[in-house]
């Protein structure tokens, strides 16, 4: 079985993988307990298996390990922590964003990613930077409050 070592959350770790082709989401949550990307389509379609790859949103499902490897990988559980979260995660807890909560994860990470590069986002881009993160709370309007709060915050 080969070792694969992965950069996770600033860290290095290491798994024995049964195939370079598994999907990310298999080593994230079976071999390194890291549960806040979910399994929600396992097509990609969904986004609750959303992570950074060096900065992007990437749909772990769809990402081996193999083409993970040698790439930043940050999880949810990289950004913040319950006593100091990261600011989009302040915001979405200070909106009330999450009714389930299990789109949370992606909407967290796509929100990340998009101030990343467009630190003051439009409506618009903001609801195009979501798109692939499916809800089925309809909690959308107070994520794209998130976005803004956040938005906002990083200003400051």
């Amino acid at each position: 079985m080969p070792n694969i070592t992965l950069d996770i959350n600033g860290a290095p770790r290491s798994i024995d993988a049964w195939d370079a082709d598994m999907p990310l989401l298999y080593a994230l949550r079976n071999d390194l307990g890291l549960h806040a990307a979910k399994f929600g389509c396992g097509l990609g379609q969904c986004g609750s298996c959303t992570v950074l790859l060096d900065g992007a949103a990437a749909r772990a499902c769809l990402t081996s390990v193999g083409a993970a490897a040698g790439k930043r990988i940050v999880t949810a559980e990289g950004l913040g922590a319950p006593a100091k979260p990261h600011p989009v995660q302040a915001a979405f807890i200070a909106e009330q964003a999450a009714q389930c909560g299990y789109c949370t994860n992606g909407m967290v990470m796509s929100t990340v990613a998009l101030l990343a590069h467009t630190p003051r986002p439009t409506r618009e881009q903001a609801q195009q930077a979501l798109a692939g993160n499916l809800c089925r709370c309809g909690s959308h309007d107070r994520v794209l409050r998130a976005v803004q709060r956040a938005a906002d915050a990083g200003r400051a």
